[in-house]
């Protein structure tokens, strides 16, 4: 559901082409602009893609060599380009509750070569942004925050974007703000702005004439239009994931009393940091296998059989990827656990009272049969 366009988003579109002003102009510009409005920023800057936006922050706030506290609990993104900029990775396990980046975890592991802290608004939940901010300072750390889940959550009151030295967006197809591909990271500061908007083309100041090395990272103007058209719905849109969240949090407290009882609580949603306000991309719970007695994919294939399908974000901590074993040094027992009990329900701003009856339905029978 969340891929579908609307015909105003498919107009928007179509108004571009017949234009034929393909490549990056005044729709990617107004997305900037508004979208830099709706998450307190300064400085929005479109590209490519989500991994893009992240390439495009650290290479400016980093060098080769710097060590960066990195989260074990997140998709690869986050942390493979941390290793693209030379950087090596540190692992910092999540926390069981929020399931977000722990700060005191971080404090840790923090060496005289530590240089940046990398954080993901997990799920589309802020993380704890004042004790990150407050070990950042105490540290000397740069601070990029990964918000590619996390459109319109806020922190006190305050959109994502004005924390942080930069913060990166992406509008891939599954996201709430989803356009296709695409991307944006913003900033607060002039200097570190204009360094990304050379990096992101060519380090070209005027025609032909390049100020420094960068990448052709732009994204283009049909990608801009169906962002500004899908922005048009976005506040309320979240607002229905939020309501939807709600819902589900008195559904599973209610299965929980009737299934388990003085036994425990078989399904936990994740916790909000206090003080933020999720955008709940995805509802993520916790499966407690010393109450259902079963394991999570068996779980999760007992939903779908009812009809409830499920996803698991993630199945394996970042520290036990391939891709990154050279860097498996660090303990983080938490993420290593949640990559057996997290499983994800089905969240959308268009789920209606008949699903929520279904799923309620298939959730508690999939409980009891669990359960006993």
């Amino acid at each position: 559901m969340s891929t579908a366009l609307e015909p105003a988003d498919i107009e928007a579109a179509t108004a571009v082409l017949r234009s034929g002003m393909l490549r990056a102009a005044g729709r990617c510009e107004e997305l900037e602009t508004r979208l830099g409005t709706m998450t307190g920023a300064r400085h929005m800057m479109t590209c490519a893609n989500g991994t893009c936006a992240l390439q495009l922050a650290y290479e400016p706030l980093l060098s080769p060599g710097d060590e960066v506290l990195v989260p074990a609990w997140s998709y690869i993104a986050t942390v493979s380009m941390v290793v693209a900029r030379g950087c090596v990775p540190v692992f910092v396990d999540a926390r069981p509750d929020t399931l977000q980046i722990d700060p005191a975890d971080a404090a840790r592991k923090i060496t005289p070569r530590t240089r940046g802290i990398a954080a993901t608004h997990l799920y589309g939940t802020p993380v704890d942004i004042d004790a990150v901010e407050s070990l950042a300072r105490s540290a000397g750390l740069k601070v990029v925050y990964d918000a590619a889940q996390a459109h319109l959550a806020t922190y006190k009151g305050v959109g994502l974007g004005a924390f942080g030295d930069a913060v990166t967006y992406s509008f891939y197809a599954t996201k709430n703000l989803g356009t296709g591909e695409g991307g944006a990271i913003s900033c607060n500061q002039e200097t570190l702005a204009r360094a990304i908007r050379l990096l992101r083309s060519h380090g070209e100041t005027d025609k032909y004439l390049h100020e420094s090395v960068g990448y052709n990272y732009r994204m283009n103007d049909i990608t801009g239009a169906i962002g500004c058209s899908k922005l048009d719905r976005l506040s309320e849109q979240t607002r229905r994931r939020q309501h939807n969240a709600d819902r589900y949090a008195g559904m599973l407290a209610s299965i929980n009393e009737r299934v388990f009882g003085s036994a425990g609580t078989g399904l936990t949603p994740a916790a909000i940091t206090p003080g933020a306000t999720s955008a709940y991309h995805l509802y993520t719970v916790l499966l407690d296998p010393a109450v259902v007695r079963c394991s999570r994919d068996e779980f999760c294939k007992a939903l779908g059989a009812e009809g409830v399908p499920t996803a698991v974000h993630y199945p394996r901590a970042l520290p036990r990827q391939p891709a990154l074993s050279r860097w498996n040094r660090e303990d983080c027992p938490v993420a290593d656990s949640l990559s057996a009990r997290v499983l994800c329900l089905p969240m959308h701003h268009a789920l209606t009272d008949s699903h929520f009856a279904l799923m309620a339905e298939a959730i508690e029978k999939v409980a009891r049969a669990m359960r006993e």
